[in-house]
């Protein structure tokens, strides 16, 4: 018989991002936060208790409660696989943080894994089910600008360093401004869009060390692996995009427009999950306000969504399929920055539909 009822739940990492998934998910009906696990057992501890989670421990730990159905994974990128695939071969649905996986090695042994056991993969960002991103998903959907001709997105700053106590994970592998910021963008454009066909990008890395900015390490040095500043060119079913991906920017930009035959849109933040969401049309002076629906209620709603989805038989939408795409799509980028040509990018995947506009993360409609 198959489960019913609310679905269990494991955070494993509590890191500064748990906070933000405890809140959420704590607060949803249809699931049931178990446990928190991490490498730091006392930190696992602290994070449980603060959130009247009942277990902690380490990921063995959390993996022996029959009740947890789904391991949120938020550990560190070069932990996203082995994690993934442990859990997995404990019998759990996996949905993790981005990226998907450190290549696309990893990434493919992990989708084997889960298929061959018969088990989901979610993965973030799930920003764009937000109110923002699905209203403009709606807007283009409903031939508000016409078909779409052009994209430009930007995502700049210095870096995360002066205010992340240990930055030093975001320039290795798996991070710098196209792995940690990236995939916003890119899995916003895709679901927004369709799937990325071939790209063409330059990259650079600004210095080869950076510097600790608060915290206990505040003025410690640490090296630099990853590009830090990249320029992509990708092809969408349609449409091209000019995109930016920067942690050396004076200039702080976050912004995806899209031109179209009959008008253009501006964006939100594709890091957020609300407005405002600007439409301008061919005799418009200037921008105008779009009303925004759905929900706000921030991350852990594609875990939700997923939850959701295993009682219904139904798919679900932050899958990892769209994760996988995007990952594909930014190793693409990567190689094709240092190749200096066009890339194809070999996956594809269908964009998922859209979120009912009344789809509410706060109602009971599992029992």
């Amino acid at each position: 018989m198959s489960p019913a009822g609310p679905v269990g739940v494991a955070l494993v990492g509590a890191g500064v991002i748990s906070g933000q998934y405890l809140r959420n998910l704590t607060a949803f009906p249809d699931v049931r936060v178990i446990g928190v696990a991490d490498l730091d057992t006392d930190r696992a501890a602290a994070v449980a208790g603060e959130f009247g989670v009942p277990v902690s421990g380490t990921l063995d730990d959390v993996l022996a409660v029959p009740e947890v159905e789904i391991v949120v994974n938020l550990t560190v990128p070069s932990a996203h696989a082995e994690v993934a695939l442990r859990s997995l071969r404990a019998g759990k649905h996996v949905y993790g943080e981005k990226p998907f996986a450190l290549d696309l090695d990893e990434a493919a042994k992990v989708a084997a894994e889960a298929d061959g056991r018969g088990l989901r993969l979610g993965g973030a960002p799930d920003t764009f089910l937000g109110a923002g991103l699905q209203s403009a998903l709606r807007a283009l959907r409903e031939g508000l600008i016409g078909v779409p001709v052009a994209v430009t997105a930007a995502t700049q700053n210095l870096g995360p360093e002066s205010w992340h106590p240990n930055p030093e994970f975001f320039y290795q592998p798996g991070g710098g401004p196209l792995f940690d910021l990236g995939p916003y963008y890119l899995t916003a454009l895709v679901a927004l869009l369709g799937p990325a066909a071939r790209v063409a990008a330059r990259t650079r890395r600004a210095r080869d060390h950076r510097v600790v900015g608060s915290g206990p390490k505040a003025g410690t040095a640490f090296p630099v692996a990853v590009p830090t500043h990249v320029h992509a060119l990708i092809d969408f079913p349609g449409t091209t995009a000019t995109t930016t991906f920067s942690f050396d920017s004076a200039v702080n930009r976050r912004m995806i427009e899209i031109i179209g035959t009959e008008g253009a849109l501006s964006l939100p933040d594709p890091n957020t999950f609300e407005g405002p969401l600007l439409a301008r049309g061919p005799a418009d002076a200037d921008w105008r306000e779009l009303p925004v629906a759905g929900t706000t209620a921030g991350r852990g709603i594609g875990v939700l969504d997923l939850a959701r989805a295993l009682r219904a038989g139904t798919p679900h939408r932050a899958s990892g399929e769209l994760a996988a795409h995007v990952l594909d799509l930014m190793t693409a980028i990567t190689v094709a920055g240092e190749r200096g040509e066009f890339l194809p990018v070999r996956s594809t995947v269908a964009s998922p539909e859209p979120l009912p506009q009344d789809w509410d993360p706060y109602a009971r409609t599992l029992s």
